[in-house]
């Protein structure tokens, strides 16, 4: 029997009117309304192990997609376990709606059953985040916190909602999405750009994940090609040069960032990952000049002072700064030599690579995997990345060949997304293949989840890298102290033999001939399948930065 119309109905409602078609949750009791509403909705529920990987698969929803994630949180501990995952969606600026549950109004203050004060917790890491007024008037509060998700600059709304209220009858609220207003960029701003860039000798270009994120790829392209400037891709910013373009010169970013006269950055933040916005004064070459152009002025650098910016709409920025470049004469022949430079040095890594993606070592090298992998990608595989070292392999070989097919944990660099995101790729992207790579210590935060995958039949490969350490700690405490503590972890342990035991697939590979015929029958088993791969925990990914 139906059961009468009430505010979960006019939340799940608003939820479906803004392209949500999937509630990512763990069952509890003060959200019981919000199911009821998703069955009268025909709204896919999806349920998870942990409430972290119903957040993550929300978040990479909401970036694979670029609509809106959502996830149901159970009052108390269901929002407190979904923190990191609101937290992550913040430093990337996910459109992340996250609906909590919360102690019946009626009750409040008298210790009712996870009575807790969530907006407070989850104000910093939100771009709002607040408590529904009444039954009523739910489902408008609903559409303020997605309408606010949506607005540059992207980012994750905390909304609860009194228990009894959710129970209570409501009408349903009539929703008229609207798309946002592209913000247009100055254009004085946007001249000034152009005549840095026609006076550069040795420019790059750096896409970041807000060019995916804002659909301003194919505008980024355009702008790179016209120009011939050369790109280094972060983030979801991966795949706008697809694997193999001439100007994709990712492997010869050191040299571009030491000595280029001018760096463009586009949509994404002046971090660790960018050296700060410091780029050029090496081998007597000067600092180099920096730009920074983003989506909304909120996300401007402000730590340090960029000889120019903008904020506005990605794509009308790069149509903008086309038009610009026109006018100020800006002449691809100025800095041909310096593009060809840094495709020679491209070209060289890759080729300095060849013998460690295809080495014999015992025990097996971590390029081995990649070289392994690479054979067997499709054009339109999503690679997701969950780790540390190991992970840090895939950012340097791993290259999409298409935009939108590369998620990571971002600037946040939360462990665990892994398993929530693999769920989220795999329904966002049906007939691709989906593959999750961890490192062993990420694996011990999210494998339960498979379980996940199992029971709603979401065929994914997992490659574990595993080294038996906590890389990121182990290597440099004993550069540090000559020793390390609490950086081990079990050797070899059989990861593959839980997923195996959660109704999945898995083995252990221990020789690099082994790691190619597993992979093939990974993405042939038609199952969760992990292929884990024991490496040698003595060989440390060669980084230029702990974040610090």
């Amino acid at each position: 029997m139906e059961s009468a119309k009430h505010a979960g109905d006019a939340a799940v409602a608003v939820s479906k009117a803004y392209g949500v078609e999937t509630m990512f949750t763990l069952s509890g009791g003060h959200v019981f309304p919000l199911y009821d509403g998703a069955v009268h909705e025909g709204m896919r529920i999806l349920d998870v192990r942990h409430e972290q990987s119903a957040v993550f698969a929300a978040e990479a929803t909401a970036r694979l997609t670029r609509k809106p994630g959502l996830a149901v949180l159970t009052a108390g501990p269901g929002v407190t376990n979904g923190v990191s995952g609101v937290a992550t969606a913040h430093f990337n600026g996910s459109p992340v709606v996250v609906l909590g549950g919360r102690a019946p109004r009626s009750r409040w203050g008298s210790g009712a059953l996870q009575e807790m004060d969530h907006p407070p917790l989850l104000g910093p890491i939100t771009k709002l985040a607040f408590t529904s007024s009444d039954a009523e008037t739910l489902g408008q509060d609903v559409e303020l916190a997605f309408r606010t998700a949506v607005a540059p600059h992207r980012g994750p709304v905390f909304l609860d909602m009194h228990m009894d209220d959710l129970f209570s009858p409501s009408t349903v609220h009539e929703v008229e999405t609207q798309t946002p207003s592209p913000l247009e960029p100055d254009p004085d701003s946007l001249a000034a750009i152009a005549r840095l860039i026609a006076e550069a000798e040795r420019p790059v270009l750096v896409y970041g994940s807000d060019v995916w994120m804002e659909r301003a790829e194919e505008a980024a392209r355009d702008f790179a090609e016209t120009w011939r400037l050369p790109v280094i891709p972060n983030g979801q910013g991966r795949g706008v040069l697809p694997a193999g373009h001439d100007l994709l010169v990712t492997r010869a970013r050191g040299l571009a960032f030491s000595q280029a006269d001018l760096v463009v950055v586009v949509g994404t933040p002046l971090d660790f990952r960018l050296g700060y916005g410091w780029f050029g004064g090496k081998d007597g070459a000067p600092l180099a000049k920096v730009v920074h152009i983003a989506d909304a002025p909120s996300q401007l650098a402000t730590h340090m002072q960029p000889v120019a910016s903008a904020a506005g709409d990605l794509s009308v920025v790069f149509w903008g700064l086309t038009a610009a470049c026109g006018e100020a004469g800006v002449k691809p022949d100025h800095h041909a030599a310096w593009v060809s430079r840094l495709a020679d040095a491209a070209a060289a890594a890759i080729a300095g690579d060849a013998d460690l993606l295809a080495a014999d070592s015992d025990p097996i090298h971590p390029m081995r995997i990649y070289g392994e992998l690479g054979k067997v990608l499709d054009d339109d595989a999503v690679v997701i990345g969950d780790g540390g070292d190991f992970v840090s392999y895939a950012g340097k070989y791993v290259e999409p060949r298409r935009p939108g097919n590369w998620l990571d944990p971002g600037p946040y660099g939360c462990l665990g997304t892994g398993l929530g995101y693999a769920i989220a790729a795999r329904l966002a992207r049906p007939s691709a293949q989906i593959v999750l790579l961890m490192g062993d210590g990420a694996a011990g935060f999210s494998l339960m989840d498979v379980d996940t995958l199992v029971r709603h039949r979401l065929p994914v490969v997992m490659v574990c890298g595993n080294n038996g350490i906590w890389g990121l700690e182990k290597h440099p405490m004993r550069m540090l102290y000559g020793y390390d503590v609490a950086a081990d972890l079990q050797p070899q342990c059989r990861y593959d033999q839980v997923v195996t035991a959660l109704g999945g697939g898995g083995e252990l590979v221990t020789r690099p001939s082994e790691i190619g015929p597993a992979l093939r029958r990974a993405f042939d088993s038609g199952v969760p399948y992990m292929v884990n791969i024991a490496t040698d925990p003595e060989i440390a990914y060669p980084r230029n930065t702990t974040g610090v």
